[in-house]
């Protein structure tokens, strides 16, 4: 069984120093992370929340997916949409993958859990076919929010600096992509995903 909150909280603060910082990670030291090292200095590390506040669309909050389920929609299915951003990237393509309905990642029976696998991987054959796109990156965090909503970002290609987990700190500093390049490629995500629905019409 895994440690409690409270257990884990207290072993891991015994490694911090007497302000409560951990060590700066090895990962300050990789290539493609975006800070020098000798400038960073780590938040102290605050005790656990429990129980944890509860995210929009849970424990009484709204969902906006819910209660917007056709904004920003690129293309649909029964199940599934697929949007852009409203406010431009700093990178050549992003989208979320949605499900219709208010549902979690934890949620899905095994027939939306395999459409949302297949739906992930035409795009990301589609994209990563492109000359601009280096790599795909497909993430799941939703600490934010209830509503399943799976993140996926191209990498611009040759920039390997961008590479790997650093890439969503990166595209904040970032300039913003035009949104006209941004929506052709968001039109190949669409293309790939046509015999399985049908782009959003007006």
């Amino acid at each position: 069984m895994p440690e409690t909150p409270e257990q884990f909280y207290a072993r891991v603060l015994a490694q911090a120093d007497e302000q409560g910082r951990l060590p700066i990670p090895e990962q300050a030291m990789w290539e493609i992370f975006p800070f020098e090292p000798g400038s960073l200095i780590v938040k102290p590390l605050e005790a656990p929340v429990l129980p944890e506040p509860p995210r929009a669309g849970e424990g009484g909050l709204p969902c906006w997916r819910c209660a917007n389920p056709d904004d920003g929609v690129v293309w649909a299915n029964e199940r599934w949409v697929l949007t852009g951003f409203a406010e431009a990237l700093g990178l050549p393509f992003a989208a979320l993958l949605m499900p219709r309905a208010h549902l979690d990642l934890g949620d899905l029976d095994d027939t939306m859990a395999a459409e949302l696998g297949v739906i992930a991987v035409r795009v990301t054959r589609a994209v990563e076919a492109l000359d601009g796109i280096g790599r795909v990156h497909v993430n799941k965090w939703g600490d934010g929010g209830a509503h399943l909503h799976v993140f996926l970002l191209g990498r611009p290609a040759g920039l390997v600096q961008l590479r790997g987990s650093c890439l969503t700190l990166w595209e904040e500093m970032l300039p913003r992509t035009p949104p006209h390049l941004t929506d052709e490629t968001l039109q190949v995500a669409v293309d790939a995903l046509a015999d399985l629905g049908a782009p959003a019409t007006g």
